[in-house]
């Protein structure tokens, strides 16, 4: 058995931050989205792994590289234009062979583990295994019917949805998904949907079923949506602990976990958390509050009077209070959004 992760979409609800990097690398408790896929892969024994990427996002082949997944053997597929999901598996067809595969979506963060999916799957015997999640909002989503246990039909954002399961991202298929989709025709948006050709299977009277995720799950697709995902993974992975790292100087601050602080960061003064993630080389001196919000590496925070909360600040980005002047100077990204506070301490930004 082999997996499959997606990376190669644009991200262009997470600009600006996906302008310099995938959004596939974005930092979720200071480990980039991917990362958790490929852990969740390796836990269930599957080591033969396929990333299919756009051929620009070379900073993934270095992400891989650098982390050493030793267990992992990773092959690069391109995607050159963004044509859907059921494109992107074609395009692995030469990787995924003849073995059954576990497909997940990159910038999909799972708590779930992967093994109910992968027993279902052995014990099953069917085409496909789909990981369905109970929504509040069924017509955002790709949406499953089940009947007697098997999925009866799939589809993608229905006006009219015929049950509140979502299909979050998840996925295991025999090599029979691949004849499917190479008889799908372009969707209304230009794309070829992985929810079609799940229903060409059943219409061939192929067995699909699912399991039904009982964790968190998030698409981290938007900055709300990371900023949510970043504090259930602090949650999950440190309860409320407060975690420092190597070479980092941390003095006179208040902090209330669960905080992540990584290597060669400098703090003073401060009061930090709950839910916070700073990265490598970061500087925060003088801050009154910054909680719920995530720092990419060198980025500073200097003489803020303010509580600073749900914000994310990109990397070697520097925000610094002027106590003395009444004018204020930015430079500013591309589609960036900024909510100054009134003035007074403690007031919310």
């Amino acid at each position: 058995m082999k997996g499959l992760i997606l990376c190669a979409g644009r991200g262009t609800r997470l600009h600006p931050f996906s302008f310099s990097q995938p959004k596939t690398l974005l930092p979720v408790a200071n480990h980039p989205v991917l990362y958790y896929c490929i852990r969740k892969l390796l836990e269930i024994g599957i080591n033969e792994i396929g990333i299919v990427i756009h051929p620009s996002q070379t900073q993934i082949h270095e992400f891989v590289q650098d982390a050493a997944f030793s267990a992992a053997s990773i092959t690069f597929i391109e995607q050159p234009t963004p044509l859907g999901i059921a494109n992107a598996v074609l395009l692995a067809k030469p990787f995924i062979g003849d073995d059954p595969f576990l497909l997940l979506l990159g910038d999909n963060l799972l708590m779930d583990s992967l093994h109910q999916l992968h027993q279902t799957f052995l014990t099953s015997k069917a085409d496909g295994v789909v990981m369905l999640s109970e929504v509040e909002r069924p017509q955002d989503y790709g949406i499953a019917e089940v009947k007697r246990g098997r999925i009866v039909s799939v589809e993608e954002k229905p006006r009219h949805p015929k049950s509140n399961l979502a299909i979050i991202g998840a996925y295991l298929f025999t090599p029979l998904i691949l004849e499917a989709i190479e008889q799908l025709q372009p969707s209304a948006r230009g794309e070829y949907e992985i929810t079609d050709a799940i229903q060409a299977l059943i219409h061939r009277g192929c067995k699909i079923t699912h399991t039904i995720a009982l964790g968190k799950y998030s698409d981290v697709g938007t900055i709300d949506r990371w900023l949510q995902a970043n504090r259930w993974m602090l949650k999950q992975e440190l309860d409320d602990q407060i975690v420092i790292g190597e070479q980092s100087i941390v003095e006179n601050c208040e902090l209330i976990g669960p905080v992540l602080i990584g290597n060669n960061c400098r703090i003073a003064n401060c009061k930090l958390g709950p839910y916070l993630s700073v990265q490598d080389g970061v500087e925060l001196l003088n801050c009154h509050h910054i909680e719920e919000s995530i720092l990419l590496e060198n980025s500073a925070l200097i003489n803020i009077d303010w509580t600073v909360t749900e914000s994310v600040f990109g990397r070697f980005s520097r925000v610094v209070g002027n106590r003395l002047a009444n004018r204020g100077v930015f430079t500013i990204s591309d589609k960036s959004y900024i909510m100054l506070p009134s003035g007074s301490k403690g007031s919310e930004a």
